[in-house]
């Protein structure tokens, strides 16, 4: 049940943080508004999923997803340019992920 609390919490951390670039620096009220609810929503379910998932693992998870999956989003909606630099960085995200979650008590 973690990992879906975990996963909600990447989903509300992916829309908190696309809401904040819609926001236009807070200029745009519901904008603004959407991505603190999506936040608040996102902390919760990662403090939920913490009470099951290590820390380490579940902040990797949720800070190496969030990272490739806003990166996509940053290119897909907002039309943003990525380079060789963000994809190895990208990579090394993912790697470092996987190792930690490779990880036995």
């Amino acid at each position: 049940m973690g990992y879906l609390y975990l996963g909600i919490a990447v989903i509300g951390e992916l829309l908190g943080t696309n809401l904040l670039k819609a926001s236009n620096g807070f200029t745009r009220i519901g904008f603004s508004i959407g991505s603190l609810l999506a936040y608040a929503l996102c902390f919760y379910f990662l403090s939920i999923a913490m009470r099951t998932i290590n820390l380490s693992i579940a902040y990797a998870i949720w800070a190496g997803v969030g990272i490739v999956a806003t990166t996509v989003l940053s290119v897909l909606i907002w039309h943003e340019q990525i380079n060789l630099t963000i994809i190895l960085g990208i990579i090394l995200i993912v790697v470092g992920s996987i190792l930690l979650n490779l990880h036995v008590e």
